[in-house]
């Protein structure tokens, strides 16, 4: 019988191939088009996106609890939150930096005239303090009814630590939670098994509607950012993983090849969250205690993907309008993108958020993100895959240097 990841595989194959062959006919106001692609494709994709998100906060909430609870009592967890947070922090400046230097060698935007029709309204990052302020929710309720993640995870957090030192009343507590996070994982199990479907629909019609006319006149700039994410995967990630954890790099990618597709499909962390946890519980061996954690904050904050966009757009602009923006410049462009990383965080769109963050710090013209906001869907894909891959690698990471990683589980075939 075959595998679900071999489904999930053959779905995405055959979605790519489908939208990507309907794209090249003209199908313009056609039954075709109407009747699949912005009918059954465009809401069978929108249902199971929406499936996926409807468990991220009950999800984060309740499994985070139940590791808080497990770890308040011995005071591990404010050690546990400095060193993810730094290790995300450090993957994101790894991936800037080669991001940029990739870019400055291969130089995607000299020597070429860019057409576009696309026209782009800058959306105000907001400033540091607000973001710091605002992590603290007023009304949990309200917090999680938004689906502001940061707030969720506080709150979480503060609750779980209550449950720990509550003595009897808060093991009870506690046991009620162990028992609700054990069905809602089976809801995500529940949700695997239509996966293939989901996965099939929404590819199809992205690349309907997408195509791959902007990639061919944005081809070096594509292929660029393509390039530096191959590199920060392959290289970065596994140099990590192997040297901090001992583990093997083959082994942890074949695991998460669901979570990498997941993150393909939907282009967003948040939705991928449930299978992430899963994954990264059930095939990774990381406990809960760790994985409830890192997990949600790594979808929340962790934007290497991301990094490596702006990095390759940042100097793809500048060489457009040829503006040398000189060391300081690129120098900044690795700060503030990696600061921006958590001050952005809670903003929809935040990729393109940060770009124009810090498009407007190195005296860029915000208008240039025009250029390249045709192929930033298919990017926005890639980038999202990487990661989901990044919060699972750093999720190991941490369990490991917290003894909470099942090492047989991990090696299970």
């Amino acid at each position: 019988m075959m595998s679900l990841t071999n489904k999930i595989l053959i779905a995405m194959a055959a979605g790519i191939a489908i939208g990507s062959l309907a794209n090249s006919f003209d199908l313009t106001g056609g039954i075709i088009e109407s009747a699949f692609f912005f009918g059954l494709f465009d809401i069978v994709g929108k249902i199971f996106v929406a499936s996926l998100k409807l468990l991220v906060v009950p999800m984060v909430f309740v499994s985070l609890t139940c590791g808080t609870a497990s770890l308040g009592g011995h005071g591990r967890m404010g050690f546990m939150a400095s060193k993810t947070i730094g290790l995300y922090l450090l993957t994101t400046a790894l991936a800037i930096s080669i991001a940029l230097t990739l870019a400055v060698i291969i130089q995607p935007g000299s020597g070429n005239q860019f057409e576009t029709d696309a026209t782009y309204q800058a959306s105000t990052a907001p400033p540091l303090k607000d973001v710091l302020i605002n992590i603290v929710p007023s009304n949990p309720v309200a917090a999680m009814a938004e689906g502001n993640m940061l707030q969720v995870i506080v709150f979480a957090i503060l609750f779980g630590v209550a449950i720990s030192r509550s003595g009897e009343f808060g093991a009870k507590i506690a046991k009620s939670f162990e028992s609700l996070n054990e069905v809602i994982m089976e809801m995500v199990m529940i949700l695997m098994q239509l996966a293939p479907y989901g996965v099939f629909c929404l590819l199809a019609k992205i690349f309907y509607t997408t195509g791959f006319d902007l990639v061919q006149q944005l081809f070096v700039y594509f292929m660029t950012v393509v390039l530096a994410l191959l590199i920060h995967g392959s290289v970065i990630y596994t140099t990590l993983l192997k040297v901090l954890t001992g583990l093997n790099p083959l082994r942890f990618f074949k695991h998460i090849r669901p979570v990498m597709i997941f993150g393909f499909s939907t282009a967003s962390s948040n939705a991928t969250m449930p299978i992430t946890l899963e994954t990264v519980e059930e095939k990774l061996g990381v406990k809960n205690s760790v994985a409830s954690f890192t997990v949600p904050l790594g979808a929340t904050i962790n934007m290497d993907g991301t990094a490596i966009m702006q990095g390759v757009a940042t100097v793809f602009i500048a060489q457009a309008y040829q503006i040398d923006i000189g060391l300081i410049g690129y120098l900044t462009v690795i700060l503030t993108a990696t600061l921006a990383s958590i001050g952005t965080a809670g903003v929809p769109g935040v990729g393109l958020v940060t770009l124009a963050l810090v498009l407007q710090q190195v005296g860029l013209p915000v208008e240039g993100i025009a250029l390249i906001i045709g192929v930033d869907r298919l990017l926005d894909m890639m980038r999202t895959a990487l990661n989901v891959t990044g919060d699972s690698i750093v999720s190991c990471i941490i369990a490991k240097s917290e003894n909470a990683l099942d090492i047989e589980v991990f090696n299970r075939k």
